[in-house]
């Protein structure tokens, strides 16, 4: 699995099997991968999508998540395009908020509505990424690494799901469910200010 992933990573970013590509390279890219790992808004919804995508199970599992994905890296385009976006930054406040409140219900969601559900708050972030991005920045390199970290953070979701329903063993569905709203309250306490 992890051979795929690799190699998966590779055809699509293949800037990453450089090993001497200049400094340009190396700004875009970390700087990339900062951006969601860097703000705790971004950080809960990428992991609570992760946790979505596991509470859903089945094609979710990679659906949730691939939307998130494509519809961040749209919204990337409009923010370096310059295209107004509104209400970004609620966008964003609100993505963890409502994303683990949907996996705390825990309730039967068509795949496609989670798509959608995850793609228009993918936007709000992927602007913000866009509108972000440094100046000297390589934008295919930032793009290579600000979806890496999301990527990773989304697998990170589903593992630490995973995990804690094979530990909670026939109560496991609860204890995800209870992650997820985990993620909207940790969410709520980050718009009032609490964390």
């Amino acid at each position: 699995m992890r051979l795929v992933l690799a190699l998966v990573m590779l055809a699509v970013f293949p800037n990453l099997a450089f090993a001497h590509s200049g400094p340009e390279h190396a700004l875009g890219f970390v700087h990339g991968f900062e951006h969601p790992v860097g703000g705790l808004d971004h950080l809960l919804a990428m992991v609570a999508v992760g946790v979505f995508a596991f509470v859903l199970g089945g094609r979710a599992l990679w659906a949730v998540p691939l939307s998130f994905v494509a519809m961040m890296i749209v919204g990337f385009g409009a923010g370096v395009a310059g295209l107004p976006v509104p209400f970004v930054e609620l966008g964003i406040a609100l993505s963890s908020v409502l994303i683990g409140g949907a996996a705390a219900l825990g309730r039967p969601m068509p795949v496609a509505a989670a798509m959608g559900l995850v793609g228009v708050f993918a936007l709000f972030h992927g602007h913000a990424h866009g509108a972000e991005m440094p100046g000297g920045a390589n934008g295919l390199d930032y793009v290579a690494g600000f979806t890496l970290a999301t990527v990773s953070l989304h697998l990170a979701g589903m593992t630490a799901s995973l995990t804690v329903a094979r530990l909670a063993g026939r109560f496991g569905a609860g204890a995800t469910r209870v992650a997820g709203g985990g993620f909207a309250l940790a969410g709520l306490g980050a718009i009032a200010g609490w964390i």
